[in-house]
């Protein structure tokens, strides 16, 4: 199956999914995340708000601000950079939507961002995965661009990258670009994957 195919098909799956499966497994994913050690030792965290049919994670941004970690969510850039910049949330945060139809913080030129680069864990949202951490997103390469330079490294990762997905997009084995970052961990309602470099996290 081609990504395009895939995207259609697995997009397509996970919108048939109930309100009640739907809160369910974002309940179980909010258990096996907290417990984790990879969110545990994090305190600089990034989310996402969901989206066409996406794992919501608000159950897992209110345990972080219970936990006192700080949140944060993805802004797109100017429209010619096409990355991310990353702003704190907090509960008192006013959204919009952007021109994606996504919910973000309303933001400004004297707004305070965070430094990719200087984030602890960054909580990401996907199409499809396999268990060597190969993530197919949504075909805009925002989250490749944003975080092109961990090509570069060679000792220190961080961010981490966590990837949040429902069991039924995992694959067994996905094709790979150059420009594709992968990821540290998959985190599901049913099971925390560890990619084959990460089995300390």
């Amino acid at each position: 199956m081609d990504t395009k195919t895939l995207r259609t098909h697995i997009r397509q799956q996970r919108r048939t999914l109930s309100d009640a499966e739907r809160e369910n497994a974002a309940f179980l994913l909010c258990e096996r995340v907290a417990s984790s050690r990879i969110y545990q030792h994090s305190k600089h965290i990034a989310f996402y708000l969901s989206n066409d049919g996406e794992m919501d994670l608000s159950l897992l941004i209110k345990h972080a601000w219970q936990q006192g970690k700080q949140v944060y969510l993805p802004v797109l850039a100017e429209p010619n950079t096409q990355k991310l910049w990353f702003i704190p949330y907090t509960p008192t945060t006013k959204l919009k939507n952007n021109r994606f139809g996504i919910a973000e913080p309303v933001h400004s030129s004297r707004t305070r961002l965070r430094k990719t680069l200087s984030l602890d864990l960054i909580l990401m949202p996907l199409v499809a995965f396999d268990q060597q951490g190969n993530r197919v997103g949504m075909g805009g390469g925002f989250y490749d661009r944003s975080l092109a330079f961990l090509k570069n490294r060679q000792h220190w990762h961080k961010p981490n990258l966590l990837g949040v997905a429902y069991e039924l997009q995992k694959q067994e084995q996905l094709e790979i670009n150059l420009w594709d970052i992968p990821l540290q961990a998959i985190a599901t309602e049913k099971k925390l994957y560890l990619a084959n470099k990460s089995k300390n996290l």
